[in-house]
């Protein structure tokens, strides 16, 4: 019965008033129990809408000193802090500093990385939050498929960056959270997944599979970095999270760019079940600001599940990266690869 209520806890909203209640007692969280952030730096992927909009606002109504905002498309970020400064006033907004970044192209990624680092002696907490959804099957310009080179290459790429300013923060005593967003539709990745080549990354398995695999591969980075990272630097947590079916952009407009009937059944057909951003943003909160531990997944509102055979497969997660260290260098070279990323010692 308990494993019942989980699903209905980490996947429903709407149509189950307080659904996240029905979790286990230790595994229960709120918004309302974030911790007063103050003095805390923060940067966060696709911060301008959807769940990553739940955690911008959830961050700065906790005090968070300083936030970057690193989200594509111009308008939306204004939008979002425009609504930030109606609701909680000037000094709330100008904390927010926004940086416009395709992901998917490591080297203006790595160049905002080094910005953020140019301008911020601490991060506190990293939430790579910015995800392509469910959508046709593209490359990228550098030539990788496009969902693993936003949702999985894009997100190491900006860590490792961000890596030597990180390990300061934990020198100096602090606790630093790096939180990635996974998904349950990790366990829909192709049975067949290696991550042994470029050409197995860039094989048409259908938008929804691949999409399934770089939430796998979220998950898969995580653990890699508890074991790398963590067991040299015992307070820099690394944890994937699963938000749960939610109302946001990709659920009601992008599903349909795959899916342009079928897509339907989300958009509508799912839209009594989806939670609200807020909902959503809870496991990635907890992530970011009250776990102890590191190499999790965690599901809403904090509850810790194991995901699938693969999400567990330690040799999995090292090809991964082997392979991601390998396609990372070839593909920049000397425009970031020789100026430090990404940071395989870590």
């Amino acid at each position: 019965m308990q494993a019942v209520k989980n699903t209905i806890a980490e996947n429903l909203g709407k149509v189950v008033p307080n659904a996240h209640s029905l979790a286990p007692e230790d595994s229960q969280f709120s918004l309302e129990q974030v911790p007063d952030l103050s003095g805390k730096v923060a940067v966060v992927t696709g911060g301008s809408e959807g769940i990553g909009y739940g955690v911008t606002h959830t961050l700065l109504s906790h005090n968070i000193s300083k936030l970057f905002i690193i989200s594509l498309e111009s308008d939306i970020a204004s939008d979002a802090i425009n609504a930030i400064k109606g609701e909680m006033g000037e000094e709330a907004a100008k904390k927010i500093e926004w940086l416009q970044c395709d992901l998917s192209d490591w080297e203006q990624t790595s160049k905002v990385a080094f910005e953020i680092a140019n301008k911020t002696d601490r991060i506190d907490i990293l939430i790579n939050n910015a995800a392509r959804g469910i959508m046709s099957v593209q490359q990228a310009k550098n030539g990788v498929e496009q969902t693993m080179a936003t949702n999985h290459f894009g997100h190491v790429v900006l860590t490792s960056h961000l890596l030597p300013t990180i390990k300061e923060t934990a020198k100096k005593g602090n606790t630093v959270r790096i939180v990635n967003m996974g998904s349950n539709l990790h366990e829909q990745a192709p049975k067949e997944t290696q991550f042994e080549s470029l050409e197995e990354l860039n094989k048409d398995y259908g938008a929804q599979p691949l999409y399934g695999r770089s939430k796998l591969a979220a998950i898969l980075y995580s653990k890699y970095l508890a074991r790398h990272l963590t067991s040299q630097y015992p307070n820099i947590l690394a944890n994937a999270t699963h938000p749960g079916i939610v109302d946001t952009r990709q659920t009601n407009v992008h599903i349909h760019d795959a899916f342009p009937f079928l897509g339907y059944g989300m958009s509508v057909g799912a839209q009594p079940f989806k939670k609200s951003q807020f909902e959503g943003a809870v496991s990635m909160m907890f992530a970011a600001t009250k776990t102890e531990k590191s190499g999790q997944y965690i599901t809403p509102p904090a509850i810790v599940e194991q995901g699938s055979d693969k999400a567990n497969d330690e040799a999995l997660s090292e090809r991964l990266m082997d392979l991601t260290w390998k396609i990372v260098k070839e593909k920049t070279k000397s425009q970031s690869a020789d100026k430090g990323c990404p940071f395989k010692e870590l």
